[in-house]
């Protein structure tokens, strides 16, 4: 496949990929360390799931300007491979799926001075039902299932998951198995973890194989990775290792989203991070954690957000608080009690901007406890959970009094979108009400697809009326109450305000239909 990407290079479009067959090849009764409890997860993703991803990338995608005339959106074009981690009964799994939020739900999206995010956030199954079709619209499932993910045993055995949903304050995908593999034993206790012990990381990589080779087969084996742990982090409360770090010769982000096991073979924690020689791991306890999160809600669980970016005064100098609108002797005393965070920007819309916090305020306590990092402060949101009130003890530039603030978090798998993620696909208000995600078409890729031009969808909210009434990612949108569309900018004539619904002149499948779409106040 060749994607001609507005932020892209052109290139030779290649044969059209075929879909390839993963094999784990089983571990060699020589080789060391053998580690039941780790399994081999295949992610795969279409080419509309890896649009919206696209999308969110940080060269964010703008038009597409060409492909293989032999592609298919609903084809695999990117296949990931990565260690995943059998704990309790060997049922369910841990793993890093960096693609895994492209599977469901919309984002916060910002727009204007409000983010699309609800006070309390209820984040819905992956697994959704077909949609009522409307009229000459057949609906063809599956763009709304579950992620497409295959999990290979330590035998090279194919097991039966579940995809269960993601933990936001981890970021750790849970899984569970169709039924207890006997096959699979898990050691994914608190294991004990000092400084100076030796550790070892095992990722899936690329392995031959002297037997029959079938053609399309992809043959992989756990790779290992020897290291010496480095450091390790405490939780505020003291006990609790919140994370640590390994320092080995030989990392690279692909050890991401690798399981790390001591010496006895007992697992450790999870890769989540790599910068140079050094990896930092999540310890087992918060990936126990994060699994009966998930598992108890049986759906993906939010990380706590409260919409702040900020800075640990410990880190900062007295030039930094003055330019924050702190007087000389207000800031060096805050300098010296060496705790609080200072506040250096918050997101319009959120939790903190309606608690009417303010850039340049620092939070020295977060229901009595002091905060002493951004670690410790990241540490006592999640300890608190989405929905929740926290009390903040703030010190302000213009108050000579510390004061104290009542704040209800909301909840965001990640929060870092609500800052980051404005892609041109949110500038038009009725897409942003009706959490359609769309990417333009350059005039030759419209053609392909039956269409003149317009904005090919890439999701659309299973909550919202443009998906009661049938639009369905891989449409292409021409035209919007009679206005054609050509980029994902505002374009005049459309109003999400408007108490009337809308007409979306749609191609599918080279035909040309209308969706007639509901405003998004309009009750379901």
């Amino acid at each position: 496949m060749c994607l001609g990407l507005s932020v892209f290079a052109q290139s030779t479009p290649p044969r059209k990929p075929t879909r390839p067959v993963v094999s784990s090849l089983p571990q060699s009764p020589n080789e060391r360390p053998t580690a039941p409890q780790v399994v081999t997860i295949v992610h795969r993703l279409n080419g509309l799931k890896m649009f919206r991803l696209l999308l969110r990338s940080q060269e964010q995608v703008e038009a597409i300007a060409g492909f293989d005339d032999a592609f298919n959106l609903t084809d695999d074009v990117h296949t990931n491979i990565i260690a995943g981690l059998a704990i309790d009964d060997g049922r369910t799994i841990a793993a890093w799926l960096p693609e895994a939020d492209v599977e469901f739900g919309p984002s916060a999206f910002s727009f204007g001075s409000k983010i699309q995010t609800p006070a309390r956030v209820q984040i819905p199954k992956p697994t959704l039902p077909t949609p009522p079709a409307a009229p000459d619209l057949p609906f063809r499932g599956g763009m709304f299932g579950t992620p497409d993910l295959t999990v290979i045993g330590p035998d090279g055995k194919r097991l039966q998951v579940e995809y269960v949903g993601l933990d936001g304050a981890t970021g750790l995908s849970i899984l569970r198995l169709a039924e207890n593999n006997p096959r699979i034993s898990s050691s994914a206790g608190e294991s004990k973890i000092g400084e100076g012990e030796n550790v070892c990381v095992l990722n899936p990589e690329p392995a031959g194989t002297t037997g029959v080779v079938s053609p399309g087969n992809v043959y992989v084996r756990m790779g290992t990775t020897y290291g010496k742990v480095l450091s390790i982090k405490h939780a505020p409360a003291g006990g609790v290792i919140s994370r640590f770090k390994v320092k080995a010769a030989r990392l690279s982000l692909a050890n991401i989203g690798g399981v790390a096991i001591n010496d006895a073979g007992e697992t450790v924690g999870i890769v989540d991070a790599v910068e140079g020689s050094e990896a930092t791991i999540l310890p087992t306890a918060l990936i126990q954690r994060a699994a009966k999160r998930v598992m108890a809600q049986h759906t993906s669980v939010p990380r706590p957000w409260l919409g702040v970016k900020g800075e640990a005064l410990q880190r900062l100098g007295l030039d930094q608080l003055r330019n924050q609108g702190w007087k000389l002797e207000r800031a060096t005393s805050l300098l010296e009690r060496q705790r609080g965070i200072l506040l250096t920007s918050i997101a319009p819309g959120s939790p903190a901007a309606l608690a009417a916090l303010h850039a340049g305020d620092v939070i020295l306590k977060v229901n009595d406890e002091d905060v002493q990092s951004n670690d410790d402060f990241s540490w006592m949101l999640d300890e608190a959970g989405p929905s929740s009130f926290v009390t903040f003890t703030l010190a302000r530039p213009d108050r000579v009094a510390e004061e104290a603030v009542r704040v209800e978090l909301s909840g965001l798998l990640d929060p870092a979108s609500a800052f980051h993620f404005t892609p041109p696909l949110m500038a038009n208000p009725l897409l942003v009400s009706q959490g359609i995600e769309t990417v333009a078409l350059k005039a030759p890729v419209a053609s392909q697809l039956g269409a003149s031009n317009g904005l090919l969808v890439v999701y659309v909210d299973p909550a919202s009326s443009a998906f009661d009434a049938g639009l369905q990612p891989g449409d292409v949108i021409e035209s919007i109450n009679g206005r054609a569309v050509f980029t994902t900018s505002e374009f005049p004539g459309v109003s999400a305000a408007s108490t009337q619904p809308a007409s979306f002149e749609i191609v599918r499948r080279k035909q040309k239909l209308v969706v007639k779409v509901k405003p998004p106040n309009q009750k379901r």
